[in-house]
């Protein structure tokens, strides 16, 4: 009868760990399992050179969503890139999206700049104003070779 009550006092005890474990790793990896909290932009980009999936998209240097996918568009050969925003975030249909640079040599990140018009963008709209990433290397080799 003891070893009974202590096997029991055990197994709730590990049954609870187990619980908690679960908890904290959907809380900490930001997981969602009921309803889903975004909805998705697409952005249409010359080139996104750094840019990678799960990288930022930033308002006024508040993160409000993320890069959910990146792929070349075989009809205009240009970078698809696939936004995760927050539902709360509603955007003008004139929103500018900039693929930036976070410091000198960091990481890349969307930037969103407000629009004024009346119309909202919905999910799966596309954002047609956007502003390419600024190649560095490029930008030198065409100052050390004399082409600026």
């Amino acid at each position: 009868m003891r070893k009974s009550s202590v096997e029991l006092s055990v197994g709730v005890f590990v049954l609870i760990g187990i619980l908690c474990v679960g908890y904290l790793t959907i809380k900490l990896g930001k997981m969602e399992l009921l309803g889903e909290n975004h909805y998705n932009l697409v952005a249409r980009f010359d080139s996104v050179t750094g840019l990678r999936v799960g990288a930022s998209v930033e308002m006024a240097g508040v993160p409000v969503g993320k890069v959910a996918a990146i792929e070349l568009d075989p009809e205009r050969l240009a970078a698809r890139v696939r936004l995760k925003i927050e539902r709360q975030v509603q955007l003008h249909d004139d929103v500018i999206a900039s693929v930036k640079t976070a410091g000198l040599i960091g990481d890349k990140y969307i930037k969103l700049t407000p629009g004024g018009s009346g119309t909202m963008l919905e999910p799966d709209d596309e954002i047609t104003e956007t502003e390419s990433a600024v190649d560095l290397e490029e930008l030198i080799s065409k100052y050390v070779f004399g082409g600026v």
